[in-house]
């Protein structure tokens, strides 16, 4: 449980600076990279399963067209989140996927009651609705659907629903899911480069920029995985405000993005959700320890 707790603050930690990687590719088309990220995290995820012989994992899984059909569900969910953010932080909306992961922990407890019947307290519901009013009163009060926020929100709560119900180690996990992708993305990546749409006409320094995404795509992945298979879902949810919290500061001070008095209005609604459910597990913590003494 220790690792899993570990391992997911790592995997935000990773994620919160990402946005900086993807601004070193911005010359480059959103579609370019993602199909760059999951190609070469197919080849860096192939390279480990051959040193840790996780092949016959592999070959299990394969066999077994149901559990296939999620993994592939899951690929496709993550694939839709990582254009959407590719595209968001590369046209100067990191403030807009920020909000995104904020909800992402709020959207991960509603889903841990709806499909894992996890309980929760009066207060978790606080926070919800929390969240909810924050952005009902952006699409209503100021006529702004916040549709990048809500698709990263909800399509990576998606997929992390999807893999707690597969139990499968990280590496397992996100090698069957590149590979069920790889092929399409495989031949757009070639098919771009021909076009001279690629990072093979734009010098070294952009390759290996281009080739490395792979690698920090998979690592924070694979320590996502572990995560959600050693530690309550409900709880995995906890770690994500690390990550927004990173990026919402890079959008601001660093990429010196638009942060409106609307945006702020909706981000303290959902910050005050996340104080209220922090607050409650905080205290369920305290109580937990009280009564073990």
């Amino acid at each position: 449980m220790n690792h899993g707790y570990l391992a997911a603050a790592a995997a935000y930690f990773i994620w919160g600076l990402l946005p900086i990687y993807w601004k070193l590719l911005s010359q480059l088309s959103a579609v370019y990279i993602l199909s760059a990220r999951i190609v070469y995290s197919f080849f860096f995820c192939v390279v480990l399963v051959a040193l840790k012989h996780y092949w016959p994992k592999i070959r299990t899984e394969l066999r077994q067209p149901d559990r296939m059909f999620r993994i592939a569900l899951a690929s496709v969910l993550v694939t839709l989140n990582w254009g959407v953010y590719i595209w968001a932080v590369n046209t100067d909306h990191i403030v807009d996927a920020s909000m995104g992961y904020y909800l992402n922990p709020l959207i991960v407890i509603l889903f841990s009651t709806c499909f894992f019947k996890e309980k929760l307290t009066l207060w978790e519901w606080v926070a919800i609705m929390l969240a909810a009013l924050g952005v009902l009163i952006m699409i209503f009060r100021f006529g702004k659907i916040p549709w990048i926020s809500l698709i990263l929100g909800f399509s990576f709560a998606s997929y992390g629903a999807v893999k707690k119900t597969l139990h499968l180690d990280g590496l397992t996990s996100l090698t069957l899911e590149t590979t069920c992708i790889f092929p399409v993305f495989l031949l757009l990546l070639f098919w771009m480069d021909v076009q001279g749409q690629g990072a093979a006409g734009s010098g070294i320094d952009m390759i290996l920029l281009t080739a490395l995404s792979g690698v920090v795509t998979a690592v924070p992945l694979l320590l996502y995985g572990t995560a959600v298979k050693w530690i309550p879902f409900s709880t995995v949810g906890f770690f994500q405000y690390i990550s927004p919290t990173i990026s919402l500061i890079l959008g601001i001070l660093l990429y010196h993005e638009v942060f409106t008095i609307e945006d702020f209005m909706v981000f303290l609604f959902i910050w005050t959700g996340l104080a209220v459910y922090l607050g409650a597990s905080l205290g369920a913590l305290w109580m937990k320890q009280i009564k073990s003494r």
